[in-house]
């Protein structure tokens, strides 16, 4: 099993691995090191391998260029920069240290007056050169932020190479994919899988050359593509002309090689069924968090949310869980509290500490109402479900783009089976699903005023709210132990003869020999 992170904040890449090891296959999960060692673990009986991946062709070459013309001055971008500036620093410390001493030397010593002079010399020249320093390191820093990928230039280069490589064109206008390939490639055929599980549009290629390298060898390897995202609908993760064009082409490239396509809802799968032209629509596996999740670790209870906000039973509290980004709209429940007095908001992100959320914490502070935000980091995938029940309400405040209107994203149903009333923004599946469901209130994306009214009419009657979750077999449905079940009819679709289903979860029915390997990277 393949993934472009770190394992942990990726609750639907865990759930798989540890479910398809729990199915009975042998499961390598391939990660990649947030540091430059290798790192293991165990996942359940899944093994977890982040690798160590440099990544050197991330950095575009202009990157490796001073901009003579723009900021003569500039520093070379090779970290001499950074190493003036702290031999400064260092200098500016020392002569104040000395200048400490001679305050406090006794008046006979000698050449005491002709040192201070000396010493005020030295401060000047100190301060002269701290500022040369700085204005070289802000010319540099000017030539790495302003230009942008957007500009004619950068756009005549995007189209050259996609009118010349078509497809291809990724391997110029995107090489750090290849880092990538160079990290994972090598241990991938060491493992020498039956099958490869791919998460998301960088994992597809690797996933792909390594079933073409096999072929070469004489073996077979069956590809599974997690589609996570409609790419040619995602807001682009670098603020530059190339990178969804070039990536849009690497996924169209490989995509072909798939045996076999899951994705996280219908919408998405028509989606790439067209695009891609695929023989049959792909299988769903929604993000739907486990039912039995405090089996996972009985050890570890789920911390309490209200404890952890400061906040006692009584207090109305609104949570936000996910990842925090502009386009999530996590600004509208604090522009918001001025007009809900007494309610607080807890944000249980990805980055607490990130320049987003201190973004959003200092909009709070503006407002005056920082003691009633609250930013948490993100808790084991297990203890989502209880960790977030001790909140009043749920919110999904996601502003419009395309892949925002085509999924019940995975925060959906982790409050479904928290039981939480939803305040959820007004895209298109998911308001269609809580308008018929009654499960919450739908707000129009980015209005503050309609956010308020309805965060009014949700803490006014929340068990209105929560008896949608009475409803015979909802919430039994939106369960990962119900995917899981997809998930395997697809590996075992792929890999006929393999032994069924254990009986009981991560043991071999009696007399079936556990896969030697299924599931491998």
């Amino acid at each position: 099993m393949l993934v472009d992170n770190g394992v942990n904040g990726d609750s639907r890449v865990q759930k798989a691995a540890r479910s398809a090891a729990e199915a009975g296959w042998e499961v390598v999960l391939l990660g990649r090191s947030p540091v430059t060692e290798e790192r293991t673990w165990q996942l359940g009986r899944a093994q977890v391998r982040l690798l160590s991946m440099p990544a050197p062709l991330a950095r575009r070459r202009h990157e490796f260029r001073r901009a003579w013309l723009r900021w003569p001055l500039a520093y070379p971008p090779n970290g001499v920069a950074a190493h003036r500036q702290q031999s400064v620093k260092a200098w500016r410390a020392d002569l104040e240290v000395r200048a400490a001493q001679l305050a406090v030397a006794a008046p006979g010593t000698p050449r005491l007056t002709l040192r201070r002079r000396l010493l005020r010399a030295e401060q000047g020249l100190a301060k002269l050169s701290a500022t040369w320093v700085s204005g070289r390191y802000w010319m540099l820093t000017q030539a790495r932020t302003r230009r942008k990928f957007r500009n004619p230039w950068d756009r005549a280069y995007t189209l050259f190479w996609e009118s010349v490589k078509g497809d291809g064109a990724w391997r110029r206008l995107e090489p750090s994919l290849w880092d990538y390939e160079l990290a994972y490639g090598p241990v991938i055929d060491e493992l020498a899988p039956d099958l490869i599980h791919a998460n998301d549009f960088r994992m597809l290629g690797v996933a792909a050359r390594a079933k073409i390298r096999a072929r070469a060898r004489g073996r077979e390897i069956k590809v599974v593509w997690d589609a996570h995202e409609f790419l040619p609908g995602l807001k682009p993760w670098q603020d530059n002309a190339r990178w969804l064009p070039a990536h849009m082409a690497h996924e169209r490239e490989y995509a072909p090689y798939a045996d076999a396509v899951v994705t996280v809802s219908d919408g998405l799968a028509e989606l790439l069924q067209r695009e891609h032209r695929l023989a049959e629509t792909p299988d769903v596996v929604l993000n739907a968090p486990a039912a039995g999740s405090e089996d996972l670790d009985p050890d570890a209870a789920a911390p309490d949310l209200r404890a952890r906000c400061g906040v006692g039973p009584d207090v109305p509290l609104l949570v936000y869980s996910g990842a925090a980004a502009r386009q999530r709209g996590l600004d509208i429940m604090v522009d918001a509290l001025p007009r809900l007095p007494g309610v607080h908001v807890a944000l249980v992100v990805n980055k607490p500490d990130g320049p987003y959320v201190s973004g959003v914490l200092a909009r709070a502070r503006k407002l005056g109402v920082a003691d009633r935000v609250h930013a948490l980091p993100y808790v084991a995938h297990w203890q989502v479900v209880p960790f977030l029940a001790g909140a009043d309400a749920g919110v999904i405040p996601i502003h419009h783009w395309p892949n925002h209107e085509i999924a019940l994203i995975t925060k959906f149903f982790e409050y479904s089976h928290a039981r939480l009333p939803m305040i959820v923004s007004d895209v298109k599946t998911m308001a269609g699903t809580v308008r018929s469901t009654g499960q919450g209130e739908v707000f129009r994306a980015e209005d503050v005023a309609d956010f308020v009214r309805a965060v009014t009419a949700v803490l006014a009657d929340p068990e209105r709210y929560r008896a949608a979750y009475d409803r015979p077999g909802l919430l039994q449905s939106w369960t990962w132990e119900a995917q899981a079940e997809v998930l395997d009819s697809v590996y075992r679709r792929l890999l006929p003869g393999r032994p069924p289903a254990p009986g009981r979860a991560g043991e071999p029915a009696p007399g079936d020999p556990r896969p030697a390997l299924g599931v491998g990277t």
